[in-house]
């Protein structure tokens, strides 16, 4: 007698998600402590995602998101005739470059000048130490900046000015204000970034550094020939994720150290789709130019992801 094909069907199917079900009850206390963050996420990541439509829209806060007309792509050509636009893109692109040059590295010299250290309480107060900036807001550290800064009562100019120089106004000169924000990066982020390539030397195996020295390998070669090949791998995944941010020149660093003095060189796309958003009340224009700096960040994350691949590494997707 021939089983029902549709009979065999129903019962493999019962028979799954009574395993589901039995793994859901055996892990209920783990997801019990997952929920909340599901729901975090659900609220304030998922939801508002119907808030991208009025990128297509004349948004009209009486008529609201669903009552608002449609515009179509009209706000996304207006993009590409903005010449604030233009200026706030190349600012973007040139600041982020600079610290993918500069900050991103940070981190990875480090960890490999930290991995040379063998005294370990030096080397655990110097880790705490440079990681101890990366919990302060950037409201703290401009601050501190500001007061460093000073052209009158700055610790950096007092001593510019015992040496014989004269003081300058760093945050208001064009040329000085990319290269603090540039070292006010390194100085927030560097301890914290190192903490990655840290865990990944410490999976490194010990048996290939006795080998080297038992080959008469120095410092030098084995570090060149050993402990960067092997974070070949987080190298890689590390520029994926900031390259996807290429686009964003970090709002909360920009915002707290620009003023009009620098507009020209600091205003990037995220301070602008701030004024436009909040200041101009654009909300149709702002949400416009943000989709389209996600969507150019989501497809650099994937490009490049591709030629990692190709390139014999893992990647991240």
């Amino acid at each position: 007698m021939k089983k029902d094909p549709n009979q065999m069907n129903l019962v493999q199917k019962k028979s799954k998600f009574q395993l589901i079900g039995k793994q859901l009850y055996h892990y209920r206390w783990m997801y019990l402590f997952l929920l909340p963050a599901v729901i975090w996420y659900i609220l304030f990541a998922y939801l508002p995602i119907y808030g991208i439509s009025i990128a297509f829209k004349d948004y009209n806060i009486v008529e609201g998101v669903w009552g608002s007309a449609w515009v179509g792509l009209d706000n996304f050509r207006k993009i590409f005739s903005d010449a604030n636009f233009a200026r706030a893109f190349k600012n973007t692109i040139f600041i982020s470059a600079l610290k993918l040059i500069f900050v991103t590295p940070s981190g990875l010299i480090l960890a490999l000048l930290l991995s040379e250290v063998k005294n370990k309480l030096f080397k655990g107060a110097v880790q705490s130490f440079s990681m101890l900036t990366h919990f302060f807001s950037w409201v703290i550290i401009a601050s501190i900046m500001t007061v460093m800064l000073s052209p009158n009562t700055g610790v950096v100019n007092q001593i510019i000015v015992m040496l014989g120089g004269e003081p300058i106004y760093f945050l208001a000169e064009e040329k000085w204000f990319i290269v603090w924000v540039v070292l006010s990066d390194i100085w927030e982020s560097a301890g914290w970034n190192a903490l990655i390539f840290i865990a990944a030397i410490s999976g490194i195996s010990p048996e290939l550094y006795e080998a080297a020295s038992i080959d008469g390998a120095g410092r030098w070669s084995k570090l060149f020939r050993i402990t960067i090949p092997c974070l070949s791998g987080t190298i890689c995944t590390v520029l994926i994720l900031k390259l996807g941010g290429l686009l964003s020149g970090n709002f909360n660093q920009i915002f707290n150290l620009y003023n009009s003095a620098v507009m020209d060189v600091a205003d990037i796309l995220d301070t602008y789709v701030y004024r436009l958003g909040i200041n101009s009340m654009q909300y149709s224009y702002s949400s416009a130019v943000n989709l389209f700096q996600n969507v150019i960040g989501l497809l650099l994350v994937f490009t490049v992801n591709k030629i990692v691949k190709r390139a014999g590494q893992e990647g991240v997707v």
